[in-house]
C-alpha cells in the first residue's frame, strides 16, 4: 500500500472519528437539555417515555455520561502519535485522568445501562458484554502501562476507544432504524448497540492489524524498505 493511499485512509478514520464524537456530544447536550429542567425542579417524566430512566436515577446516569464525554474528547489527543512524543509529561498525566474517567463511566454504564435499559433485555446483554470489555480494555492497558509494555498499552487503549467511540455509532443506527421506520424507536436499541459496538470491535481490531506498531506506521509501509 503506498502512502498516499495510507495517509487518505489516516484521514478518513480521523474525521469518521471526530464525527462520531461530535454524535455524542450532541445527544449528550440534548440529554442535559431535555433532563436538566426535570431533576432540578424535582419533577418526574411523564408516562413511559425515553426521558423517565435519566429523570429516576440521574447519578446513575451523568456518572456514566460526564466522564465518557470527557474520555472520548481527550482519547484523541492521547492517541495523536506527534503530540504523545512532543508533550509525553503530559501524556503520562493526562493519561492516569482519562484512565480514571472511563473506568468510571464504564461501571456507571453497567450500573445504569443493564437494569435500565429501554430496548429491552437484549439492549441490557449488550451494555453487560461491551460494557465489561471496555473496563477490561482499560484494565489490560493499565497493566501493560506498569509493566513498561509500551506496545500492549497502546493496542489495549485503542480497544477501549474503539469501544467508547460506538457509542456515537449506535445513535446512527437508531437513527437509521427509527428515522426509516424500520423499527420503533424502543426496538431500534437492542439491535443498535449489538451492530454500533460489535463493529467498533472490529474496526479496532482491524486497526490493529494493520497498524501493529508503536511507530505508527502501516503493516506493508512498515516492511518497505528505506529508499535513500
Amino acid at each position: 500500500m503506498g502512502w498516499a493511499v495510507a495517509r487518505a485512509i489516516d484521514m478518513l478514520v480521523w474525521a469518521a472519528i471526530f464525527l462520531l464524537i461530535a454524535v455524542v456530544l450532541v445527544f449528550a447536550g440534548i440529554r442535559v437539555g431535555t433532563d436538566g429542567p426535570l431533576i432540578v425542579t424535582g419533577t418526574a417524566a411523564e408516562g413511559d417515555t425515553f426521558e423517565l430512566r435519566y429523570v429516576a436515577n440521574p447519578w446513575l446516569a451523568y456518572l456514566h455520561i460526564v466522564p465518557g464525554v470527557f474520555y472520548l474528547i481527550g482519547a484523541p489527543l492521547q492517541l495523536w502519535r506527534r503530540f504523545r512524543e512532543r508533550h509525553f509529561a503530559f501524556h503520562r498525566r493526562f493519561g492516569r485522568v482519562l484512565l480514571t474517567l472511563g473506568l468510571v463511566s464504564g461501571v456507571f454504564a453497567l450500573g445504569f445501562g443493564v437494569p435500565f435499559s429501554y430496548g429491552g433485555a437484549w439492549q441490557s446483554l449488550a451494555a453487560a458484554v461491551f460494557g465489561s470489555w471496555f473496563l477490561v480494555s482499560l484494565a489490560l492497558a493499565y497493566r501493560a502501562i506498569r509493566g513498561g509494555d509500551v506496545r500492549m498499552h497502546r493496542r489495549w487503549m485503542i480497544r477501549a476507544f474503539a469501544v467508547g467511540l460506538g457509542v456515537g455509532m449506535i445513535r446512527i443506527w437508531v437513527g437509521i432504524f427509527a428515522g426509516f421506520q424500520i423499527l420503533s424507536l424502543e426496538e431500534s436499541f437492542a439491535p443498535a448497540f449489538w451492530l454500533g459496538l460489535s463493529m467498533h470491535v472490529v474496526a479496532g481490531e482491524l486497526w490493529l492489524w494493520w497498524r501493529p506498531n508503536e511507530d505508527g506506521l502501516p503493516r506493508r509501509a512498515a516492511l518497505e524498505p528505506v529508499v535513500e
